[in-house]
């Protein structure tokens, strides 16, 4: 019996020591997504969920992490707007029978008052434009009625959102299509000290909008390989030349405090994201 005691003692001791010992993988951690956590979270990086698309803050910051069924978003309720959102698009993401065409823009109750409203954009000169948009989320019912929270929401000239910002969405999805897998992440980019607002609730009107976007497919032997793309848009009416517009993830992270896709390892990461070719991203949308 002593003996049997002993002998399961060492098995415990030896399997913690194991477990303790194990050296990480970056490449299987970039592979790998947690499992669905809490709706809620505070802004701490570290209580985010595990995911390749979330980004990690190269500074402090503000704001409430809400985990959606089609995306997560970081929202600043002083700003009334989201701080960024992100989510993972699948070629089996861009079709389904979810619609938008009974869905209504409402404000998302998990967040307190003031925030924003309808009424905050009737009338303001602005469309009601979406981060993860609503084409994203035609998959899954409660992704598309989430998409219209207003916290995955911001203020946008009609000749951007309906033009340009357009554009950048219809082409994921064609890359969606071709590739596979896309995360990307996309918010607002507020340059100046003072914003102009709309509305009772002041919701913050941005200045621009950045959109990052990074491709995973698997090649030869199976394994992964990676691309990376970024976007930059003012908030005004853009031309439909995409070229235009195009940014290295290097200078957006530069320019937005984020650090994008963090759990590639730092060989990976640090390559992709000083590129920015979109000659490298087919196909390309003939843009009627």
């Amino acid at each position: 019996m002593k003996k049997t005691i002993f002998y399961l003692l060492s098995l415990l001791l030896l399997t913690a020591c194991n477990q303790a010992s194990a050296p990480a993988d970056s490449q299987q951690q970039a592979d790998s997504l947690m499992a669905e956590p809490a709706a809620f979270y505070d802004t701490k990086p570290s209580q985010a969920p595990n995911s390749l698309e979330i980004p990690k803050y190269l500074q402090g910051s503000e704001g409430k992490i809400l985990r959606r069924v089609g995306y997560t978003c970081s929202y600043n309720a002083r700003n009334r707007i989201p701080n960024w959102v992100a989510w993972h698009l699948t070629a089996n993401h861009v079709s389904g029978h979810n619609k938008r065409n009974n869905e209504v823009f409402h404000e998302d109750t998990e967040v307190s008052n003031p925030r924003a409203y309808d009424s905050d954009y009737r009338g303001s000169g602005y469309d009601r434009g979406h981060m993860c948009p609503s084409g994203d989320n035609k998959w899954d019912k409660k992704a598309q009625e989430q998409s219209f929270l207003f916290t995955n929401i911001c203020p946008q000239r009609h000749n951007l959102n309906t033009g340009a910002w357009n554009d950048v969405e219809l082409q994921c999805r064609a890359w969606a299509k071709r590739y596979g897998d896309l995360y990307i992440v996309c918010g607002p980019v507020l340059y100046d000290q003072q914003h102009k607002t709309i509305g009772h609730n002041q919701v913050v009107v941005p200045e621009a909008f950045f959109k990052v976007v990074l491709r995973k497919e698997t090649r030869s032997q199976g394994k992964p390989y990676y691309k990376a793309i970024g976007f930059l848009y003012e908030n005004k009416g853009a031309s439909r030349d995409m070229s235009r517009y195009v940014r290295s993830v290097d200078e957006l992270e530069e320019l937005t405090g984020l650090d994008f896709f963090s759990l590639l390892p730092d060989n990976i990461e640090n390559t992709i994201e000083k590129q920015a070719d979109l000659r490298d991203w087919y196909p390309l949308r003939e843009i009627k």
